[in-house]
């Protein structure tokens, strides 16, 4: 019933100039927008494209509504992970029968001449976040009804950023098993991981849920009990409340993404020297040089199928809570369990810097 990920959905300040950001530190293109030209009257939008992913950032026209009242309580950050589905009346019902709130019912949208209608749903989750349920019936034309092609220029780089590979969300203290059952009952979702981690002053818990053909993939946090404030914290006192904290995207080449990503202005987490002595001898044989990887800053982790390569950025939105994972899977179905633990002390020698520790 839900296939994968049709895009996903930032309320921001100022679209342009994230989408903007987005093209040139990231290698996105342009791919379509909305607003006044086009019969939207309270918001626009921008969207960009690289491989499958598809990110719309939308800002609000006036100084009230849905999209204002977002960003004036989380600033800018992540409302909608819209969900491609078969039927988005059967996935909408399915939903509201396991206790969720509606947001709009089954509608279809017309677009343009020559091109087929689009059916979309949405319900509430877990805080402001919501989930569309986009039925794409045949051949839409453009993104969706209501947008119009958008150009803005060729990106200086490219990125090799090829999917969504994850959406990490952050929900408050002892909610973790709640909205790991609805995510069950409500989506069919099963758990695939999980993952307890302690550092000498944070601590979390987390649970991956994903669609039945593997397609979407949840990790939902929650903080615990530890001598400091973890990251978790952090993004739940900042974003004022639960929320998608990061977006990790799947690369053919983190080093040419890494590259791309510092080219472009985007500073990666920085890992400790020490992390690489030894690498080798941690997670067994890899392709890359180490080198290399101590020069980028990308860690490495192996599970039972193969390893993955993965980068963290620091935040890209003005408050210290969205990032963007970066990663690379060389048959690994894991998440970097081994270097969470490298993350969680990176974040908190970053908060400390922030007096948030």
């Amino acid at each position: 019933m839900f296939r994968r990920i049709d895009h996903i959905e930032y309320c921001v300040g100022n679209a342009f100039v994230t989408a903007y950001f987005f093209t040139y530190a990231l290698g996105f293109k342009s791919l379509a927008q909305a607003g006044l030209e086009t019969g939207q009257r309270d918001r626009q939008s921008f969207v960009v494209q690289q491989g499958d992913i598809r990110l719309v950032f939308t800002n609000s026209l006036s100084p009230g509504g849905p999209v204002a009242d977002h960003v004036r309580r989380h600033g800018d950050s992540i409302r909608d992970v819209a969900f491609l589905v078969d039927d988005a009346a059967r996935a909408f019902d399915r939903c509201l029968a396991a206790g969720a709130e509606p947001i709009q019912e089954p509608t279809w949208l017309a677009g343009s001449p020559g091109s087929a209608p689009v059916r979309r749903a949405a319900v509430r989750t877990f805080g402001d976040t919501i989930h569309s349920l986009i039925q794409r019936p045949g051949e839409t034309g453009e993104f969706l009804p209501g947008y119009q092609p958008w150009e803005l220029f060729r990106p200086p780089h490219v990125a090799g950023l090829t999917a969504v590979d994850h959406i990490a969300c952050c929900v408050e203290q002892g909610a973790l098993g709640r909205w790991m059952d609805f995510y069950e009952r409500a989506f069919g979702f099963h758990e695939m991981h999980h993952e307890d981690i302690v550092t000498d002053r944070s601590a979390m818990n987390s649970k991956v849920v994903q669609s039945e053909n593997g397609a979407v993939k949840l990790p939902l946090m929650e903080p615990a009990h530890g001598h400091g404030r973890s990251q978790i914290d952090e993004y739940l006192d900042y974003h004022d409340g639960a929320g998608a904290q990061h977006l990790a995207l799947l690369s053919s080449d983190i080093a040419t993404t890494v590259r791309t990503l510092r080219a472009g202005g985007l500073q990666a987490l920085r890992t400790p020297g020490g992390y690489y002595d030894g690498l080798r001898d941690r997670v067994g044989p890899i392709d890359e040089d180490v080198e290399m990887l101590r020069d980028l800053g990308v860690l490495v982790d192996r599970d039972a199928w193969g390893y993955l390569l993965q980068v963290f950025t620091r935040p890209v939105t003005g408050r210290p809570t969205g990032f963007l994972e970066v990663v690379q899977r060389k048959g690994a179905r894991g998440f970097g369990g081994g270097n969470v633990r490298a993350l969680f002390e990176a974040v908190e020698r970053e908060q400390a810097a922030r007096g948030n520790l």
